[in-house]
């Protein structure tokens, strides 16, 4: 027993310190400096991202941890990217995790395979990408974790596909969605909050979106996040991988679907029909909510029945908004080992 409990300690070590390796050579922040309070900070450049033909995408993605280990895949939403977890990456290399960080289609290197693809948004479309991920890159099971877009299709892979999900964070909780539900009218102060959805719904709206897309980006990161005093530096690494060709064509369908003004495609209704029956998810979840979240976002209440296994919902206090990886990197890194915990 005691050399079992060395060896242990020595994989452990081992683990520890080939994530640091792999989080130097990405430029990321040392486990030490990613602890100082992200509000002060400009966060690190992944550089270079990897490339994988998976499914019907090219997509861009970092990784970095020992190959052996667990596997953390972390989703982004919009207006964001990456760079979300820039902080949160190495906290998971330091604990002993592969970690993945792929960009959405529409976002950064991530590229659609033939020119002629639907430019689709659906919630399923996306999901069908994190499985041909996961496929294209041999990994059977991980945990899953995201916010906004990114946590919505972590919740559809834990639901449809829990055989390839170890666990699952998901910050604003439950945010599996159907069109007959978006096209019920809300009361008149929480729609003033979909403004931007409305907007889209509009070709004024695409056009705006096409011309101004850092400048919306950044009004939506000030309104969402009001207390998060991020840098312009930081910012400008993100709205790069907005000028992907496809961004404005997602985005739009996104937002025009999620209303029923836009169909998706036949290849995804059985997952849409699936899903619009709000699927239970049965792996162990911890959901994550800022005290200063300025999007529209619903109440834990409302969700915690959605889920069936091991669960605890976790209020970020301090200010933090809706990137709650960027803005408090060691309470979603965390979240993102203890539900992973046996």
């Amino acid at each position: 027993m005691q050399n079992e409990i060395i060896d242990k300690g020595r994989r452990r070590f081992l683990g520890v310190a080939a994530g640091a390796i792999a989080a130097a050579e990405l430029g990321l922040p040392t486990l030490a400096q990613a602890q100082a309070p992200s509000s002060n900070r400009s966060g690190a450049d992944f550089g270079t991202p990897k490339q994988i033909e998976a499914g019907v995408l090219n997509i861009g993605y970092v990784e970095a941890g020992p190959n052996d280990g667990p596997v953390a895949l972390l989703l982004h939403g919009w207006p964001y990217d990456i760079h979300s977890f820039t902080e949160v990456v190495p906290l998971l290399v330091a604990a002993g995790y592969r970690v993945i960080v792929p960009h959405l289609r529409g976002y950064g290197s991530t590229r659609f395979l033939a020119s002629d693809a639907v430019r689709n948004g659906q919630q399923s479309a996306l999901a069908v990408d994190v499985i041909d991920l996961m496929d294209a890159l041999g990994i059977r099971r991980a945990v899953l974790a995201g916010f906004d877009w990114g946590a919505r299709t972590a919740c559809i892979v834990a639901a449809l596909w829990p055989e390839r999900c170890r666990a699952l964070v998901s910050v604003s909780g439950y945010l599996i969605g159907n069109q007959e539900a978006g096209k019920m009218p809300l009361p008149p102060r929480a729609e003033l909050s979909w403004w931007y959805q409305f907007y889209f719904a509009t070709s004024r709206g695409r056009a705006g979106y096409e011309a101004n897309r850092k400048e919306f980006a950044r009004l939506i990161w000030q309104t969402a996040s009001p207390e998060w005093r991020f840098s312009d530096e930081a910012f400008e690494r993100s709205a790069r991988s907005f000028d992907n060709p496809d961004h404005v064509s997602i985005v739009i369908h996104n937002y025009r679907w999620r209303l029923g003004l836009a169909d998706g495609e036949r290849r995804y209704d059985a997952l849409e029909q699936s899903l619009a029956k709000a699927p239970i998810i049965g792996v162990p979840t911890i959901t994550m909510e800022g005290d200063a979240n300025g999007a529209p976002h619903p109440a834990p209440a409302s969700y915690a029945r959605q889920f069936g296994a091991r669960y605890e919902h976790r209020l970020i206090t301090g200010g933090i908004g809706h990137n709650l990886p960027q803005e408090a990197p060691q309470d979603f890194a965390r979240a993102v080992i203890d539900v992973d915990a046996v």
